[in-house]
């Protein structure tokens, strides 16, 4: 029934979004489970990445069923400002995760320079995606929360929740306060 054991998707999810929704369903329709790499999982939150670890595994779960949150796996990958060390980084940790006897794949789409290291891994298998509907980046989607709107037509429900309970925070005050200070100074 499916093409793959695991498909590798790669990103920081901060915040998951509609487009990224879309791309874990398409990757669940394709292989047995979902390994969702979340990256820049250092443990300061900062404007560009607001969110924890442990946040976006709620976020990003919170919108699937039971069943589906059980082919969903994850692996924490921090950053590393090398391409060969990062590559060698993400295969270890998907190698630790699920071993050897897995048929793996990437998905992923080829959307802007940022995209490139969909290219860094030969033995997986591509899955690339079209432009996807509702494709967008999420820094506006940041840059909008931080001003006090959550632009609900690009999130599915679970992120809505979780964004507006994450409002009611102290860390988010502090990175409001960040992004209002930096943005008068411009």
């Amino acid at each position: 029934m499916y093409h793959l054991d695991y498909l590798v998707f790669i990103g920081r999810f901060q915040p998951f979004h509609l487009a990224h929704l879309q791309t874990v369903q398409i990757a669940l329709s394709q292989s047995k489970k979902v390994l969702i790499g979340l990256g820049s999982v250092q443990s300061e939150r900062s404007l560009k990445n607001p969110f924890l670890a442990c946040e976006r595994e709620r976020m990003i779960l919170s919108n699937f069923s039971v069943e589906d949150q059980e082919r969903i796996e994850f692996i924490h990958i921090i950053d590393v400002y090398n391409d060969q060390k990062w590559v060698t980084l993400v295969k270890q940790l998907v190698h630790e995760k699920i071993g050897d006897a897995c048929k793996i794949g990437l998905i992923g789409h080829f959307k802007d320079d940022s995209s490139y290291y969909l290219a860094l891994f030969p033995n997986w298998k591509l899955v690339e995606l079209e432009s996807l509907e509702n494709s967008i980046s999420a820094t506006p989607l940041r840059e909008a929360y931080y001003a006090g709107e959550i632009q609900r037509q690009f999130f599915p429900q679970g992120t809505i929740q979780f964004l507006e309970n994450f409002q009611k925070s102290t860390a988010f005050k502090q990175l409001q306060q960040q992004f209002l200070a930096e943005r008068s100074l411009q």
